[in-house]
């Protein structure tokens, strides 16, 4: 799965109408991206880290938002993303190691872990912006469900089954009580 698609729907709302974010605090954004493989385990993530994340992933779903509704996105949004995406230094250092000989590996101070992981999501959403499955990504049908997803099927209307299910139950009990209501 792409990793910003996975940023932008880690806000969500149940089905009760009640805001879930799975990025509350820098310990539950350090959860999220170990998740994902975007940081090491020692990395140490604060408060301003949380801020950078969610303020990524609000301008993210404004940009998905205006593609899948064919709008223009605002053009502060797109230069967000654009600092983030050259946010952190792109090249490879050489490092020797007596066990290993010559490596390569991006290094990041704990200064700027939240700039890799932002620069790598930010790079993740403008090739899918910009790619073969831009014409794909679509947003959730369900009523309050604000999920993107890749639309792999023509006919995929839902983010899950549990938003499709909870579609085809709504629409069943509608069709109960309007029976029993003649």
């Amino acid at each position: 799965m792409h990793p910003s698609i996975a940023l932008v729907n880690s806000a969500t709302e149940s089905v009760g109408g009640r805001r879930v974010d799975a990025l509350d605090s820098p310990e539950s954004v350090r959860a999220w991206l170990l998740a994902r493989d975007l940081i090491d385990s020692d990395g140490v993530l604060y408060e301003y880290c949380q801020g950078r994340i969610v303020a990524l992933r609000e301008n993210l779903r404004e940009l998905f938002t205006a593609r899948v509704g064919g709008e223009e996105p605002p053009p502060e949004t797109v230069d967000a993303v654009n600092r983030a995406l050259t946010s952190a230094p792109g090249a490879l250092l050489l490092r020797f190691d007596a066990g290993q000989g010559f490596t390569r590996r991006a290094d990041h101070p704990a200064t700027q872990v939240i700039e890799h992981v932002s620069a790598v999501v930010a790079e993740d959403a403008a090739a899918l912006l910009a790619g073969e499955d831009a014409s794909i990504l679509a947003q959730c049908e369900a009523d309050g469900c604000r999920r993107f997803f890749l639309r792999t099927h023509a006919r995929r209307q839902w983010c899950s089954t549990r938003c499709g299910d909870r579609v085809r139950a709504a629409r069943a009990y509608a069709r109960r009580r309007a029976a029993g209501s003649r």
